[in-house]
């Protein structure tokens, strides 16, 4: 993968991958697949995310009853659509039941990651859930431009 953060930079690696792609194209070394698209969120965003719904998990409940991380995921990614004018799309799953076709979070950008853990971390603050597991990643550096998680203050 190729990360390409400037004009001259993404030149220089597209002629240097060009060299390594032409070499096996004209070997005969089977067909090649490029993809360019913007680049998704980071790793750190994703441990951040994990750990506030971790933290929601263990100290809140929705409709009475406790829900799993993966449950919270569900809700907050939905929440995260519906107020970030998004919508969502309920269908009827196969068996009858009803399903909310969401976004995937390991498809989000950067920035909309940060939109995301924005929204779970306000949801909290007002819900009373303490950011306990998820402290090691709030405390965190943050760059304003990008939402990027830096490191630890």
């Amino acid at each position: 993968m190729l990360r390409l953060r400037d004009p001259v930079q993404a030149l220089n690696a597209v002629q240097t991958a060009w060299k390594a792609i032409k070499g096996w194209l004209v070997a005969g070394g089977g067909n090649l697949e490029l993809e360019v698209r913007k680049e998704t969120r980071s790793s750190k965003q994703n441990r951040l995310f994990h750990a506030l719904i971790g933290d929601v998990s263990k100290q809140a409940e929705w409709l009475g009853k406790r829900r799993t991380p993966a449950e919270w995921k569900v809700l907050f990614v939905s929440g995260h659509s519906i107020a970030t004018k998004h919508g969502a799309e309920m269908v009827p799953g196969l068996e009858g039941e009803f399903c909310n076709i969401r976004e995937s979070t390991a498809r989000m950008s950067i920035a909309r990651m940060c939109s995301l853990c924005d929204y779970v971390m306000a949801w909290c603050a007002v819900n009373g859930v303490e950011l306990r597991e998820a402290r090691q990643w709030t405390d965190a550096q943050v760059d304003q431009e990008t939402g990027e998680i830096m490191e630890a203050a």
